[in-house]
């Protein structure tokens, strides 16, 4: 009795983490192909939490995968005004929830600030490991990045 209930709880804990949603959304009408450049904007507002810092590595690796050329945002005047018409901006956000953990990160036109990608990438295994949580919507949110900009 107790390894059908065993069985019968790693077969619920499947189902419910396969779940999870791993998405891009792209504007209607975005040119990505024009993009060259990306900075990560990382201020106050956009900051990671203390006790997520060390994702932050994770993070700019998801977003290298894209094939952008990662600029530091202080860097930006440095460019002439034809890179900076090729120069997305992109915004990361994590939301940890007992069942998933979602990373999300957002690209933005830096001369229209208008929002033309935001890939998220979404992992559980239940609240069993908070880790892998983290690293498994680390690994997903890249994966959405890489497929999203190499079309």
């Amino acid at each position: 009795m107790k390894k059908y209930i065993f069985l019968s709880y790693i077969f619920l804990s499947m189902m419910l983490a396969s779940c999870t949603v791993s998405q891009s959304v792209v504007s209607q009408g975005a040119d990505l192909t024009k993009y060259k450049y990306v900075a990560v904007l990382d201020n106050d507002t956009y900051r990671l939490p203390h006790e997520l810092v060390q994702y932050q590595i994770q993070l700019y690796d998801a977003v290298e995968q894209s094939g952008l050329t990662l600029i530091n945002q202080y860097r930006i005047n440095d460019l002439t005004l034809e890179e900076q018409s090729s120069l997305l901006l992109a915004r990361f956000g994590i939301g940890i929830r007992p069942e998933e953990t979602i990373v999300t990160v957002n690209f933005i036109d830096f001369n229209t600030g208008r929002p033309l990608v935001s890939c998220q990438g979404a992992y559980s295994t239940l609240g069993i490991s908070a880790n892998s949580d983290i690293k498994g919507a680390l690994k997903r949110v890249g994966e959405q990045i890489s497929i999203t900009f190499t079309k």
